[in-house]
């Protein structure tokens, strides 16, 4: 006769399916997501906003049942060339890491030729009120390397001699970012992460990491969503302009605090371009990313969505034209919209001298194309 499962428990949960029928209620709401009233109706964002859930599905999947134990932590891809979230930057490699304060780590590996590699760990809160905290970092800066490019982090409450990355009680996940700027000549780096007296594998998989798996998955894909369709109709208010008044939003989302970030919001007719003009601080690195309403990088891998300081045309005093339009109108740096009317868009500059204020303004391609 079989035991008697308590009401409710993992066990039963897991046993009667009720487990699966929540996570798949969970997503269903974070559907919803995509009716919000300010959002763009059109089919391209209509379809795009449902294939971002999917794309939002698969990561969390894997940060929650794949990679979720921080027992056995190993790196995976929250955004990726696929998965697509927050402005994600078309340079960079991501790498994250489930963890927990409990325990000690150490990453290692060799560094690669990209001139940026940074560490950060986090907080990781997006499934409950949308933030990833900064609770330590640790970037090619202060790196020790060795002649033959290897290296080692540790990772941890307590402080440690050589590389260490901070730890607080509350940090969660582990975020590396590895800029490139031209990957087609610069070498990847290749790192791995592993708990610090680990011994054997991780036991067989109990009700209770699947059911709270799910859960996490489901409540994190409508947390995610929310947050950046949050940031998107905050920066429609200020449309085809580059304000530097989200600063301290982009670290609490996760973003790294050696960046300037400027974010904005582009609507176009399929007559007009946005022209943005700017110096360039002495700086190791800066680009500039068309998105779609869902913050979503559009099709870097095919189409010139983004720029960097190794891609950019400058002109003769060092300053970037950078023109926006559905066609080219034969002028500046640029960048299409690739069949959207409305996105979202972010330029960064890293570790910069300065922070220039970007100059836009909404031309007719006509008028460009005729020295307008």
């Amino acid at each position: 006769m079989a035991t008697q499962l308590s009401p409710e428990s993992h066990e039963e949960r897991v046993y009667n399916g009720r487990a699966w029928e929540d996570f798949c209620d969970g997503l269903k709401a974070a559907g919803q997501v995509i009716f919000r009233p300010e959002a763009p109706d059109t089919m391209l964002d209509r379809a795009e906003g449902w294939r971002w859930l999917t794309r939002l599905t698969r990561a969390a999947l894997d940060m929650a049942v794949e990679y979720g134990d921080p027992a056995f932590p190993g790196f995976y891809q929250l955004s990726n060339h696929t998965i697509r979230i927050g402005a994600d930057n078309p340079d960079n490699t991501y790498f994250n890491a489930t963890i927990s304060a409990e325990y000690d780590y150490k990453i290692s590996g060799y560094r690669g030729t990209a001139p940026i590699l940074t560490f950060g760990s986090k907080a990781n809160r997006y499934a409950v009120d949308g933030t990833m905290a900064t609770t330590g970092e640790i970037d090619q800066r202060t790196l020790k390397v060795d002649g033959n490019g290897y290296f080692e982090i540790i990772v941890s409450q307590k402080e440690h001699p050589g590389n260490w990355l901070r730890l607080e009680p509350d940090s969660t996940m582990v975020i590396g970012r590895e800029t490139f700027l031209d990957r087609s000549t610069e070498k990847p780096c290749a790192i791995k992460i592993e708990r610090i007296g680990r011994v054997g594998g991780p036991p067989p998989l109990s009700a209770k990491q699947i059911d709270e798996a799910l859960q996490e998955t489901a409540r994190w894909v409508h947390g995610t969503a929310k947050t950046f369709a949050d940031w998107a109709q905050l920066f429609a208010k200020d449309p085809n302009d580059l304000p530097p008044v989200h600063q301290a939003m982009s670290i609490n989302g996760g973003g790294d605090p050696t960046i300037r970030y400027y974010h904005g919001y582009w609507e176009l007719k399929p007559d007009e371009a946005l022209v943005i003009e700017s110096e360039v601080p002495n700086c190791l690195f800066w680009n500039f990313q068309l998105n779609n309403y869902w913050m979503e990088s559009l099709e870097y891998r095919y189409l010139p969505v983004h720029v960097n300081k190794h891609s950019a045309r400058y002109r003769p005093d060092g300053s970037v034209m950078i023109v926006v339009a559905a066609e080219d109108p034969g002028v500046g740096h640029y960048l299409t919209t690739d069949g959207h009317a409305t996105g979202t868009m972010l330029l960064r500059w890293i570790l910069a001298d300065s922070d220039p204020q970007p100059r836009c303004r909404v031309a007719k391609i006509a008028d460009l194309r005729a020295g307008k």
